[in-house]
This record gives structure tokens, sequence and C-alpha cells, in this order.
């Protein structure tokens, strides 16, 4: 592309048709609000499925569509048939970031550290249990936001845990329960961002405790950049590097991690590539504590995004 980016026109795409497309909406506004002044035009297009409409002169799409077709390599294999560049990870690495299973399985290829799991069959049977032992959280491996994703700490938890998630996948990802610190790790382009220690209130964190606004209950505090030790603060960036790298992820992410209490330990547990981008979202808040404003944030996605079109 010949054009210089304040010269593009740039359709923010949003919404998506998933659990998450309120938190998209939102996301899309703080961009939209963004832009303005400092790209040729911006409009806000909301996607709700693969028919959805562009104006004719659009330059580029920067996706804020997290979920279901958006963050799952959907929206980018349309772009991609339409000819039409797009911010963020590539197809290949949408798909493979936003199933939780591959992505397990490319955690372990490249040595990331990730708790112990297994995949277990909601049709094979009324009530699996699972060998890798109970504490140990379920999760459906195709959603976002912890929509489906249950802690079971004791043996009559499993049941209503593994009821709930298997409304939403068949598959199931079990695994091993690890205490501690709840982080995450933005990275942007090959810059690895101070590190979030996220605090829920109550429970973990969840989608109530991720989006009170949205739900109307819980909360979280955040810290950033978290207290840790530095010989920590270098280990949890390293692990989230790798685990980013080893799905091919291009531009951006977040990495979840959690921080096993007993030794500071540092667990991958996936990649976002889609990250929320609200002025208050996580990524946002890390990109600040270097000296990142937001409109400086979008407009680096931009420029990264743009060199793989």
């Amino acid at each position: 592309m010949n054009k210089s980016i304040e010269t593009l026109h740039v359709a923010v795409l949003a919404g998506g048709p998933g659990s998450e497309r309120e938190v998209s909406l939102a996301s899309a506004k703080g961009v939209v609000g963004a832009l303005e002044g400092r790209v040729g035009k911006v409009t806000l297009v909301d996607v709700s499925g693969p028919d959805f409409e562009l104006p004719a002169d659009v330059d580029l799409g920067f996706n804020v569509i997290h979920g279901t077709f958006g963050e799952d390599g959907k929206l980018q294999a349309e772009m991609e048939r339409r000819g039409i560049p797009y911010t963020g990870a590539r197809r290949v690495s949408s798909e493979t970031a936003f199933d939780k299973v591959l992505s397990k399985q490319c955690f372990l290829a490249a040595g990331v550290i990730t708790p112990a799991s297994e995949v277990i069959y909601a049709s094979l049977t009324d009530q699996p249990s699972a060998s890798i032992g109970i504490p140990c959280v379920v999760k459906p491996p195709r959603e976002g936001s912890s929509v489906g994703v249950h802690l079971v700490r004791s043996a009559d938890q499993w049941e209503a845990a593994f009821t709930d998630a298997s409304k939403f996948s068949d598959d199931l990802l079990v695994e091993e329960l690890i205490s501690g610190k709840e982080l995450t790790v933005g990275i942007v382009g090959d810059e690895v961002l101070p590190i979030i220690h996220i605090q829920p209130r109550s429970g973990f964190y969840d989608i109530s405790n991720k989006y009170p606004w949205m739900t109307g209950s819980g909360g979280t505090d955040y810290f950033c950049p978290a207290d840790l030790p530095d010989e920590v603060t270098r280990a949890v960036q390293a692990e989230a590097l790798k685990a980013h790298r080893s799905l091919g992820v291009e531009v951006y992410s977040r990495v979840d991690v959690l921080l096993r209490e007993s030794d500071s330990t540092p667990f991958v547990l996936e990649v976002n590539t889609i990250p929320g981008m609200t002025q208050s979202s996580l990524l946002p808040k890390a990109a600040a504590a270097v000296g990142m404003d937001y409109a400086t944030l979008c407009l680096k996605i931009i420029k990264l995004s743009l060199n793989f079109s």
C-alpha cells in the first residue's frame, strides 16, 4: 500500500455474532475516537457475519471483534478473500490461538510452561470424569472472556461445571488448577509491555469481574507494573513472548499467565489475538505504563499490520 496512514479510510470492524459483542462495540467506540483526525476517514462497521458490507473506498479494516467471527480466523479469511488489509494476527495464527486445544499443543512443542491438561468429550457419556483430577479447571476451547469456564475445587462441583461448559462445546479442555497470581502480558511488535497483576475482588477473573459495567456485578483491581521481583518479571515476560511466538502470532497479543504461589513459576494459559481495546482495557493500560497513549497504540497497530498486507 502506497498511501500514508494519515490518508487511510479505516473501517473499524465491531460487534460480531458471539458472546462478546457488547465488549467489542465498546472497544470500537474507543478506537473510532482515537483515529478520528489521525487518519483520513473512520467508519464504524457493525459485523454480524460474513456478508457484512464495507464502503467501497475502505483501505484497511481495524478488527476489534472479540471471539467468534473476529478472533477465530473467519473474519481474516473473508478480508483476505476481498483483498482488503486488516489489523492483527493473520488467519492461521488466529485460528490456532483461538482454539485452546491447538494452542496447548503449540505451547508444549515449543517448551512453553503451561498447566497439565486433557481433552474430554461430552457426547461420549453423560458425565465423564477427568483423569487430571480435582481441583481442576473446565473450559470450552473456543470461547473468550472466560465464557463457560469453571474452577472445580471439590467433587461435588464437577457435575454443574461439566454441564454448563458442554453447552458451548462437545470437546472440553480440563486443566490442572494453578493457585497463584493472575497476570497478563501485552506484546506489540517485538516489544513486551509491563506485566499487569489482575486481582478480582471475589472469585476468579470471569466475565462479571472483567466487565462489571456490562454485567452489573463483580469488579477487579489492576496493578501495572505488577509488584514482582525483577527476576520473576523477566521470567514471566520471557514465557509470554515464547507463547506468542509459538503460535506465530503477528502484530500484537495479550498473553494470560498464572504465577504459581508456591514457587513463582509462570504458567501460560492462552494468547488473546484481539484483546479488549477500550481506553480502560488491559493492553492500553500496559502501553500507557511505557508512555504509549491510546491513540499512539492504535496507530502502531495499524502500522505494524500493514507490514503483513
